[in-house]
């Protein structure tokens, strides 16, 4: 007989148990049935809209991706599945960092958006490799910080190119 774990699908009781399952299931955007990840990210367009003038914006997303590594770290355990796909603070507080360097376009927005998605999605090394190599939070956080990275480069080659 063959037995499977139990997939674990947080609900509102769950989001709203803990303020890092709040943080880390993107304020109930990871909830959602379809695409968690991509719904999450979205979720960074209007963080954006409100910190993009702020002299403080870098501080912020610094602040994000700490409080993201905690968040992360204790809602994986709470689940049992260290890198559940409801947990999308990884991805709004990475793609954050992509998008000051899209152009300040709707098309650049979108450009931005999947690029972001390809390389968190494919994983190309090393991201691949430490998504599967680093555990906890900072495990969870640090394969979308590298596809940021990789999305932020292919930007920065494309507007330095036009």
């Amino acid at each position: 007989m063959t037995t499977s774990a139990p997939d674990p699908r947080p609900g509102p009781r769950f989001l709203l148990a803990h303020p890092a399952h709040f943080i880390a299931l993107g304020f109930g955007s990871g909830l959602s049935p379809k695409a968690p990840g991509t719904v999450g990210t979205l979720v960074a367009l209007p963080l954006y809209w409100l910190l993009a003038d702020s002299a403080l914006y870098w501080p912020w997303i610094a602040l994000f991706l700490a409080v993201g590594v905690w968040a992360c770290d204790v809602t994986g355990r709470a689940l049992g599945v260290p890198d559940h796909g409801g947990m999308v603070w990884d991805e709004i507080a990475a793609f954050l960092m992509v998008l000051p360097f899209a152009p300040a376009t709707w098309w650049g927005w979108l450009l931005a958006f999947a690029l972001f998605r390809l390389f968190d999605i494919w994983k190309p090394f090393p991201i691949g490799w430490f998504d599967a190599r680093v555990p906890g939070g900072f495990g969870v956080m640090l394969d979308d910080v590298l596809a940021a990275g990789y999305a932020i480069l292919c930007l920065w080659g494309l507007t330095t190119w036009l």
